[in-house]
């Protein structure tokens, strides 16, 4: 029941608020929910809490931010991404929290490791690259063919080995190179050739 022009009575709270303020609903007369928005938002809160189910903290966000329910920081719009299934127009988690948990299930998904076990890698390697023993520790290597994970190494060391094919006779054949000795085949045969040992 409206007691000014473009008000309405909660029928919970009993404040005159502006129309806004109440949820649509076609099937009353006037088109309105009987409760306003916070006093709606109340009752579910309390009936969700009465099912043990986990119930976003309130909080006061300014306009323009999100409180991220995973870390619990508010953030601006713009560190979100767009879901428009939802009644905001934004993804649950800020960016930053869905990168993570990306990071986490690829490594779960691919290599089998957990992030601790990551870690308990790493720290095992003193942090280093376990090749160059310079670079940070910071990509999972593994063996292509069996999937077996090797160690943790740099970018480097990392892209290197796949650039090698996981050949261990063309690193020995680099490292040769790298000592100063050329690799120089001789001819034993028609079509066969003897590495230098």
């Amino acid at each position: 029941m409206a007691s000014e022009e473009g008000l309405k009575r909660c029928a919970r709270c009993g404040e005159n608020k502006p129309r806004a303020a109440f949820h649509r609903r076609r099937s009353h007369l006037d088109g309105l929910q009987q409760h306003c928005r916070d006093c709606a938002s109340d009752c579910h809160r309390r009936r969700q809490e009465s099912l043990g189910r986990k119930v976003r903290p309130r909080a006061d966000v300014p306009y323009g931010h999100k409180l991220c329910l995973r870390s619990g920081e508010i953030r601006p719009w713009s560190e979100w991404h767009r879901n428009a299934s939802a009644s905001d127009g934004l993804s649950t988690r800020c960016k930053a929290c869905r990168a993570a948990e990306g990071r986490a299930n690829h490594l779960k998904r691919n290599h089998g490791l957990t992030e601790a076990e990551r870690d308990a890698m790493v720290a095992a390697q003193r942090g280093l690259c376990a090749i160059c023993l310079d670079a940070p520790a910071v990509h999972v290597d593994h063996c292509h063919t069996t999937g077996r994970v090797r160690g943790v190494l740099c970018f480097n060391c990392n892209s290197a080995i796949g650039k090698w094919g996981d050949d261990p006779d063309a690193v020995r054949r680099a490292a040769a190179y790298l000592e100063g000795n050329l690799w120089k085949p001789t001819l034993v045969a028609p079509g066969v050739y003897q590495l230098p040992s």
